[in-house]
């Protein structure tokens, strides 16, 4: 018999507290995981025999269960988005069919879910706090979602989609990352670099360094460009070499989309299994049964909003291409007249730079990561009274990566939080985002309980330190950087004790979003912008006239950004609702399709862009990337009550952050979105100040 393994032989076994990044091993993942899965099964064995449908029978056993798991899988997920490498991939495609199987049986389990509805109708239902009915509320809701109801063959059939798509999705999100790393692209030549910016230059020759060209420099290269979005979106913006930009833009748009790395048939395959899953449930569609657990009540409510911020935003888009190809014309530009994918990106910003004389090349001096976090930090004690400093000594996963403590206003800490700011294309995934290291949450120690408190991951992908410089970020990483702070601040802030409910758990996807972007408002606040632009050298202010071409930049070709989200969100409904794979028409075709109404430039007959769309066949946004707009929705009409109240009025201010942080970012998933909205707003939401905040209505 198999001894059972403790936590000096395995780091992935010790269960709590901080995870010790330094040693854990890919060889640690399958003992470990396969030993705590063995646990689990045993315990809920136990839990489902004697089943004492009480909060404390029932919901606490549960919730410790889930915990110990989540803990230690929760660690190689995040260093398989972080630090990947083939054994850690191995390790995780080799465990994640055993935790699907165990999570299924949870799901499945008619003892557990007999006892959640017993409980909703016991005497005890009714001193149980909002915050706790509405955990078993959506605990009976994900059992039924989960398959509980099935029995015989179509259980069995609905397990093995579940154990596919889990192996569908991962795959689909290392080919991407794969075909993102397979290409790049080296320039030798003066005139191959011709109007790209120094910063640029800088990191195409610490890659070409990095790729043995040991005397690469930035003056005389040689250069390599990658398909990472640091790279690769500078590139387009300046490059003069209108062939390498096409060159560089076909290779973008068909990423993982051929070869061994083909993610076309994976599409189809995800696509049929949502349809068939959900039809194994009762609904007509995936997007359907999406939606039983969202804040969008139904599909025909998420199309009217898209719909109806479509023809806010069309005819401004259109516009916008008209507006660019008269500016190129004017500029003498041979392309003018027939202007191409490739070259939107190119004159969109020399228009930019012309239009407001703003390049945002010229920004980056003025914003030093070190800079920008303490202008950060500086706004979210001014909103919300809380204060954060730098934590040494904690074990990580990169040495560039830092750890920080959150206290009150009494100098109690109360979340921690990770930063890993900058891109590494071998190992990370692109993209920025947060996600959970510790939930925050009661738990019994040694006979008594303790509070735990949160620690999140925030995760960016910016412009490295080149050479001696610091890292200094564009204006857009620093939008990013404020969005996935947004988050955090949600998961971090929380009151909610129950780990189910307690920060981003058990909020609606589609209202998770909120925090998120309202923090992005603040980017453009003067106070909070002139607390962290600063040249890093001379420590000189962001010049006044930066500033008014920033406000008067915001809304550069806002109808075009506005119609490119919609477009996402209403392929994404469409292939999630109305779309039959093998009915003669492809995935990719249904999205051509809705282009002829989403788009005023027509994708590329080789546009394999579904292919690289990770967020819907890779991330939890299947049927819910309209919910980016939908919580766009709120977070501007957020934002509109710190306007109302009075930027400039400190105290003002300060009051209104606190009833947002008691609102939105305290009450986590305790309360239902609309009412937790209701509660800061006083009234449901309105659409006029995003379209207000986008230029798309009159002041």
């Amino acid at each position: 018999m198999t001894s059972t393994l403790t936590q000096t032989d395995n780091p992935l076994l010790i269960g709590k507290g901080l995870p010790p990044f330094e040693q854990v091993k890919p060889e640690h993942v399958v003992s470990a995981i396969t030993q705590l899965l063995a646990e689990a099964s045993d315990r809920l064995t136990e839990l489902e025999a004697n089943v004492v449908p009480t909060w404390d029978g029932l919901v606490e056993p549960l919730e410790q269960l889930g915990d110990r798991i989540s803990w230690s899988w929760g660690i190689v997920n995040h260093l398989l988005g972080v630090q990947n490498s083939p054994e850690l991939r191995q390790a995780q495609e080799a465990m994640q069919p055993e935790v699907v199987k165990f999570s299924m049986r949870l799901g499945q389990s008619q003892p557990i879910y007999a006892g959640y509805k017993a409980l909703r109708n016991s005497d005890e239902w009714n001193t149980l706090d909002p915050g706790q009915q509405r955990i078993i509320t959506a605990a009976i809701r994900e059992a039924e979602l989960a398959g509980v109801g099935l029995q015989g063959e179509a259980k069995e059939r609905f397990n093995a989609i579940q154990l596919e798509l889990a192996e569908l999705t991962t795959k689909f999100s290392n080919n991407v990352l794969d075909a993102t790393k397979a290409y790049s692209l080296t320039l030798t030549q003066p005139d191959e670099v011709t109007g790209l910016p120094a910063s640029l230059l800088g990191m195409a020759a610490q890659a070409a360094r990095a790729a043995g060209h040991e005397a690469a420099t930035p003056e005389a290269g040689p250069w390599i460009i990658t398909l990472d979005m640091p790279s690769y979106l500078p590139f387009m913006q300046h490059s003069r070499r209108r062939d390498l930009r096409e060159q560089l833009y076909r290779a973008f748009i068909s990423r993982a989309s051929s070869g061994d790395l083909n993610n076309q048939p994976l599409i189809e395959r995800i696509l049929e299994l949502r349809r068939e899953k959900a039809n194994l449930l009762g609904y007509t569609s995936y997007a359907e049964m999406s939606l039983a657990s969202k804040m969008a009540p139904n599909v025909a409510a998420v199309e009217e909003l898209l719909e109806s911020l479509r023809q806010s935003s069309y005819d401004a888009a259109t516009t916008d291409l008209a507006d660019l190809s008269q500016f190129a014309q004017e500029q003498g530009a041979a392309e003018a007249a027939d202007l191409h994918h490739w070259d939107i990106t190119f004159w969109a910003e020399r228009m930019r730079e012309q239009k407001y004389a703003l390049n945002a090349e010229e920004l980056r001096p003025y914003f030093p990561l070190e800079q920008v976090l303490s202008g950060l930090f500086s706004l979210a004690q001014r909103l919300f009274g809380i204060v954060i400093t730098a934590k040494d000594g904690v074990p990580v996963w990169h040495p560039d990566v830092r750890y920080f403590q959150v206290a009150d206003e009494q100098g109690e800490a109360i979340a921690y939080f990770y930063l890993d700011p900058y891109s590494r294309p071998a190992e990370k995934r692109g993209g920025a985002w947060m996600d959970v290291c510790i939930n925050r949450g009661k738990v019994n120690e040694e006979g008594t309980t303790q509070l735990r408190l949160p620690v999140a991951y925030l995760v960016c992908n910016q412009t490295p330190p080149v050479d001696s410089k610091p890292s200094l970020m564009t204006f857009q990483e620093v939008t990013t950087l404020f969005h996935e702070f947004g988050h955090g601040l949600q998961h971090m802030l929380t009151k909610v004790d129950y780990s189910s409910a307690a920060g981003i758990n058990n909020v609606e996807w589609d209202a998770v979003e909120l925090p998120s972007q309202f923090m992005e408002n603040w980017c453009y606040d003067r106070a909070t912008l002139f607390s962290m632009a600063k040249h890093y050298e001379t420590g000189e202010p962001l010049p006044e006239h930066y500033y008014q071409k920033l406000l008067a930049a915001r809304n550069f070709m806002s109808g075009s950004a506005m119609l490119r989200q919609l477009h996402f969100g209403l392929v994404d409904i469409e292939l999630h609702h109305r779309y039959q794979p093998g009915s003669g028409e492809t995935a990719n075709e249904v999205r051509n399709r809705i282009a002829q109404t989403t788009t005023v430039m027509q994708p590329l007959a080789e546009d394999a862009f579904l292919c690289a769309f990770s967020h819907i066949f890779a991330g939890g946004y299947a049927a819910g990337y309209y919910s980016y707009k939908w919580a766009e929705v709120l977070s501007a009409d957020a934002f509109a009550a710190f306007e109302e109240a009075g930027l400039e009025d400190d105290g003002a201010i300060a009051q209104t952050g606190r009833r947002f942080r008691d609102t939105v970012l305290a009450l986590g998933g305790s309360r239902h979105p609309m009412d937790v909205f209701k509660a800061f707003r006083g009234r449901e939401p309105s659409t006029t100040p995003l379209l207000r905040h986008n230029g798309l209505l009159a002041a």
